[in-house]
């Protein structure tokens, strides 16, 4: 099985990418916070994947970190996920959101994203709900996640940029999704008005 390329980023679309190893070019299937992390085409870029194959079909799946290929694995074991599905709920949701999600029992969460009804939702976070614990999350904050809730480092951009939304009257729980969001789309390193301003998006939408 084809677990990781390594090569140039040749060409991507609305949700695949070509990457190019020594003039092979595979097309993979990537989530939107994927596509965003493979950065500009001609870049040399590694993707972990998962190869699905069926009677009329083979696919191959594309994610920027093992976290969220274990999560896809795990939430194409739900009945009513498939790859399609399991790659909208990882474009709306990052490895530390999903796992917060699912430990807290927070469907709604789930719901935001595309194709995923209230329903759905439910029944993933149910049936993930004891497994979440166990699952790695993405590393895009510093912090860990107790009682379902993404913990943010005190003094850190991070949790500065979720004490800023707070006081902007947004709930804790909605404050911390937006600026673990945000530090996903834009990294650990991110500044402190950065953050505030796409998490400010993110929690607005």
């Amino acid at each position: 099985m084809i677990a990781k390329l390594k090569g140039l980023l040749d060409e991507t679309g609305t949700d695949w990418a070509i990457i190019d190893v020594q003039g092979v070019g595979y097309l993979v299937q990537c989530s939107a916070r994927t596509l965003s992390a493979l950065g500009d085409v001609g870049e040399g870029v590694t993707v972990f994947t998962d190869l699905q194959v069926s009677e009329n079909d083979m696919r191959l799946l594309g994610f920027a970190t093992s976290a969220e290929r274990d999560w896809f694995r795990l939430l194409t074991l739900v009945q009513g996920v498939g790859s399609k599905v399991a790659l909208a709920i990882l474009s709306a949701l990052s490895a530390d959101e999903l796992r917060a999600a699912c430990a807290a029992g927070d469907a709604a969460m789930v719901s935001r994203a595309n194709g995923v009804g209230p329903k759905l939702a439910g029944r993933i976070v149910n049936e993930l709900k004891d497994k979440a614990g166990g699952m790695p999350g993405g590393g895009a904050i510093g912090g860990g996640v107790a009682g379902g809730v993404i913990i943010h480092q005190a003094g850190s951009a991070s949790a500065d940029a979720v004490s800023a939304l707070e006081n902007l009257g947004f709930k804790p729980a909605v404050a911390a999704a937006a600026v673990a969001h945000a530090q996903g789309e834009l990294g650990e390193d991110a500044e402190l008005n950065d953050l505030v301003r796409v998490a400010l998006k993110k929690a607005a939408g």
